[in-house]
């Protein structure tokens, strides 16, 4: 036992080190965990005896649980409402697509029988999340057109697709499907998991809301046991997991849930980690020696795949929405093939289907291809077709971003004497360029208002410029849209809501400390107080 957690935190801090190495390489960094298995492995320095596929594919299903969840989790709905239409397209009949021409290039090029040419078709239809999401955010890629949120919401849903199309596959070739039995079989991936993932979903987020947990940390853990219920019932129903697993993740991170910040620090560690084990055992598994049979009918794909059967779905899908030309070229080259491909080629390799040839290797490769071409040129094709936008920042497009708030509070109860005791808020002088954001009177906690009469022993808080934060304040933003109601109204005007005050504008660089009379315009970013 001491050797093999000896060996595991080596390979963890490996892995970590790499990162570092890759970032700076322009490299992406799940090509190196794949690279230090394979060091490992049978064939690799290292030499460590493994090839038991039964436990890699149970082992990498429980880590794509982790990813497909903080997939949805870290996708912020408000920007990747614009393209979703265009996203799930790409995420479900795009998938298909890819599928059905890749097999049919298998078929009659490759010579390759007609199903086996559509399960390898299936399995490498979908684009990886992680990979896409690493790039976006390590190379700080801001994308013209809302492409980073097309990107985002696409490769994080369309692994279930790809899923469905491989056991469907499967199935067929096992001679276990009927007419009937597929038609059911897609029914029950979508109904089943979308009910049931938007109702836990709505039960999850309501339980965080109304029930305080009795521990630091227990929160995580609870969102840690929906991630694995969200996969796990579906599937007992015969239903598709890691549909309702995204779907739950995406509702989830996009609700004012209390301890966000640390539930989104809990997840990127998880997740780093599930990545960080999915690559390095997906290596460790493989055989080096084997690829030189395949790599020529891999190679032949993955140009095949990358040049001509995703673009021509791409084209095909978004062309229609005349979408901007340098966009769809973008979104072809980014399909990036990654760690969910790999794994249903295990689960192919290990199902009774008959196969002639080695799948896993050929998906393999196509993988090591992807990440290693595409992937380390992404942001160099990016800029050579003008889709930079530097007035925009990526990271706003996740849902765990959140800007650096130049402000400061000041805590203090007014004694029992003080010339502001029983005065109202109108009626006291606060320093410059300060207000006052929050009031506890004993155990309760408001947003005072003009009106709002202090009391002896009142606690307050007031805000003013300079970085800081208090327990019983919590800073969300706002953008002032065009069309926004709030466009060109004092705030005076604005209707008070229960636990809400506006306390900071950014309006062309500049921080303003807004006042009744300040009228807010389009493009005003809003820093707003919420009261938990």
């Amino acid at each position: 036992m001491p050797v093999y957690i000896l060996i595991a935190s080596v390979v963890i801090i490996a892995c970590i080190i790499l990162n570092k190495v890759t970032n700076k390489l322009g490299i992406p960094m799940l090509l190196a965990f794949i690279l230090l298995g394979i060091f490992f492995g049978s064939d690799g320095v290292v030499k460590i005896e493994f090839g038991n596929y039964d436990f890699a594919e149970q082992i990498c299903s429980a880590a794509l649980i982790f990813i497909m969840f903080y997939g949805g989790f870290g996708t912020k709905w408000s920007e990747a409402r614009p393209v979703a239409v265009k996203a799930v397209l790409l995420s479900s009949l795009g998938v298909v697509l890819t599928a059905a021409i890749t097999g049919l290039f298998c078929h009659y090029f490759l010579k390759i029988e007609w199903l086996e040419s559509f399960l390898i078709g299936s399995v490498i239809s979908s684009t990886d999340a992680a990979s896409v999401f690493s790039i976006l955010r390590s190379k700080r890629l801001n994308l013209k057109y809302n492409t980073a949120s097309l990107l985002e919401v696409e490769s994080g849903s369309n692994d279930p697709c790809s899923y469905m199309l491989t056991i469907i596959v499967l199935a067929l070739m096992e001679g276990s499907a009927s007419g009937g039995g597929i038609a059911y079989l897609v029914f029950a991936q979508f109904v089943y998991s979308t009910v049931f993932g938007f109702a836990l979903a709505f039960g999850s987020v309501w339980i965080m809301k109304k029930y305080k947990f009795s521990s630091a940390g227990f929160d995580a853990a609870f969102v840690l046991a929906v991630a694995l219920l969200a996969y796990a019932v579906p599937s007992l129903l015969g239903g598709n997991g890691y549909l309702c697993t995204y779907i739950v993740g995406i509702y989830m991170g996009n609700q004012e849930i209390k301890n966000k910040k640390s539930l989104v620090n809990f997840f990127d560690g998880v997740t780093g980690l599930m990545q960080m084990l999915l690559f390095f055992l997906l290596g460790l598994l493989s055989f080096p020696s084997q690829m030189p049979s395949v790599i020529l009918p891999a190679v032949a794909i993955a140009l095949f795949l990358t040049f001509i059967a995703r673009p021509a779905a791409v084209f095909a899908i978004l062309t229609p929405f005349k979408s901007n030309l340098k966009q769809r070229l973008l979104v072809s080259w980014s399909g990036l093939r990654g760690a969910a491909s790999i794994v249903f080629a295990v689960m192919a390799t290990v199902s009774p289907a008959s196969t002639s040839n080695d799948i896993f290797h050929i998906v393999f490769l196509i993988v090591l291809f992807s990440i290693l071409i595409q992937g380390s040129l992404i942001p160099l094709v990016s800029k050579k077709l003008g889709m930079i936008d530097n007035k925009i920042n990526v990271l706003k497009t996740f849902s765990d971003y959140s800007d650096e708030v130049p402000v400061q509070y000041i805590k203090f109860k007014i004694p029992e004497n003080h010339f502001w005791a029983k005065k109202k808020v109108t009626d006291i002088i606060l320093p410059p360029e300060t207000l006052l954001v929050l009031l506890q009177r004993g155990s309760d906690k408001m947003i005072p208002d003009g009106e709002t009469v202090l009391l002896p022993e009142d606690t307050l808080v007031l805000i003013a410029k300079a970085p800081g934060e208090i327990e019983g304040v919590r800073l969300t933003e706002r953008q002032i849209e065009p069309d926004d109601e709030l466009a060109g109204r004092r705030i005076s005007e604005i209707p008070k809501r229960d636990g809400m005050q506006i306390t900071m504008i950014h309006r062309n660089g500049k921080v303003i400390i807004p006042k009744g009379y300040t009228k807010l315009k389009s493009g005003d970013l809003m820093v707003i107080n919420r009261v938990e």
